[in-house]
């Protein structure tokens, strides 16, 4: 009988070598090719069609766009989880989901090993593998890129050429690109020369740069329950039909790009575009409302935490006791984030434009200028003096010296 491997699938340059690839280099293996729909769009049209051509013997396409959103974009956007203060994870949040349905279709259809496109460079390696040690540790990982003698896509292009197989790119346009419903990456080509600005106009494919937005702003208004976004303008919404909106709506008026030279976990850095025009307005609405709703020591423990739950995030520990820790405390953080944010959005900005809540601490009457009854100037006095005895203290220390 023939060892069945899945793959992960895609159909781009990578994963359209390796289906022959793996079918030249082991012997009497099957190979099952799975694609999970967590918003690539038009790319997974024709896919099943197109991996049994290129001898997968069977090909599945699994919608998973309102589960990614549901159950990692969501729990990540109210962590306000951003890596190295730039990076909304777009590529990292969806790694998981990916891996774990390919594990349920490894165990389903008993296959002994899944296989990826990922490089020996990357991130997305460690994404998927760890998630497949934390479901199926006893499943084989092929990894083409860690033992292949290909060099360079250049390499891969010519692999295909000379078998007959059509190239899904030009050389041209042979960008490195990641894309679902939550953002659009660009990696390679002029872009590992950090010294070279991007040409938006020739990379860009969810936005257009801001010099070329409108010149009147959009408003949004987006509406929370304990942290998740429920209505838009007022009206209630579904998870994809609000990322369908925020993102055409932030791809015009040039929201969310990102130049970014990051640290990758393997050690090196790397640069990369990101597209992420409608996860870039999500975040600033959430943020915009926890303001209001959450009180200071609260908001700076939490801002501990969305580093920690961002670095996790990046290094594919999703599927870990950390992560599931880190969601719950800020689960518990997110009981009063309930309420509207409006926000302007205008050539590149979010700025925003009013926030309401039925648990807001801003009280008018405290944090006016005029006199109320809930504050006494005259306390400001005892205050100041004991917040800053340590400096008194130390003054008297040093004239003490000095005498």
């Amino acid at each position: 009988m023939a060892e069945k491997i899945v793959l992960a699938y895609s159909g781009g340059l990578d994963t359209t070598v390796i289906i022959p690839w793996l079918k030249e280099t082991y012997e009497d293996v099957e190979v099952i090719a799975v694609c999970v729909d967590v918003g690539q769009g038009k790319e997974t049209d024709g896919l099943e069609e197109k991996a049994k051509a290129h001898g997968a013997s069977k090909a599945y396409i699994i919608d998973a766009r309102e589960e990614v959103i549901t159950d990692y974009i969501y729990p990540m956007m109210k962590a306000g989880a951003v890596y190295e203060s730039k990076y909304l994870l777009g590529t990292s949040i969806a790694r998981p989901i990916i891996a774990k349905k390919l594990v349920d279709i490894a165990i389903a259809e008993n296959a002994t090993a899944i296989c990826h496109g990922a490089t020996g460079k990357g991130n997305d390696q460690i994404r998927f593998e760890l998630t497949v040690k934390a479901f199926a540790p006893r499943l084989k990982i092929i990894a083409p890129w860690r033992i292949w003698d290909i060099q360079s896509r250049e390499e891969e292009i010519a692999y295909l050429v000379e078998r007959g197989i059509e190239v899904p790119m030009t050389k041209e346009q042979s960008y490195s690109r990641d894309r679902n419903l939550w953002h659009l990456s660009h990696e390679g080509l002029e872009l590992e020369d950090p010294s070279i600005e991007p040409n938006f106009d020739h990379i860009l494919q969810l936005s257009v740069s801001p010099e070329k937005a409108p010149d009147c702003p959009t408003y949004v208004e987006i509406g929370f329950e304990k942290g998740i976004p429920v209505t838009l303008d007022g009206k209630p919404v579904k998870p994809l039909e609000l990322m369908d909106y925020l993102n055409k709506i932030g791809g015009e008026n040039g929201i969310g790009i990102t130049d970014l030279i990051e640290n990758r976990v393997v050690g090196m850095k790397s640069r990369g575009v990101y597209e992420t025009p409608g996860g870039t307005i999500l975040y600033a609405a959430h943020r915009n409302l926890e303001y209001l709703c959450l009180d200071k020591q609260t908001t700076q423990f939490k801002e501990i935490i969305a580093n920690k739950f961002a670095e996790v995030t990046y290094s594919g520990e999703w599927f870990t006791p950390l992560r599931e820790a880190l969601s719950a405390f800020v689960d518990k953080t997110q009981e009063t984030v309930t309420g509207t944010s409006k926000l302007k959005l205008y050539k590149g900005n979010v700025i925003a434009a009013g926030v309401t809540s039925p648990y807001s601490l801003y009280n008018e009457d405290i944090a006016s200028f005029t006199t109320g009854e809930l504050y006494s100037h005259r306390d400001a006095e005892g205050f100041i003096n004991l917040f800053g005895l340590p400096l008194t203290v130390r003054a008297y220390m040093k004239e003490n010296q000095q005498n």
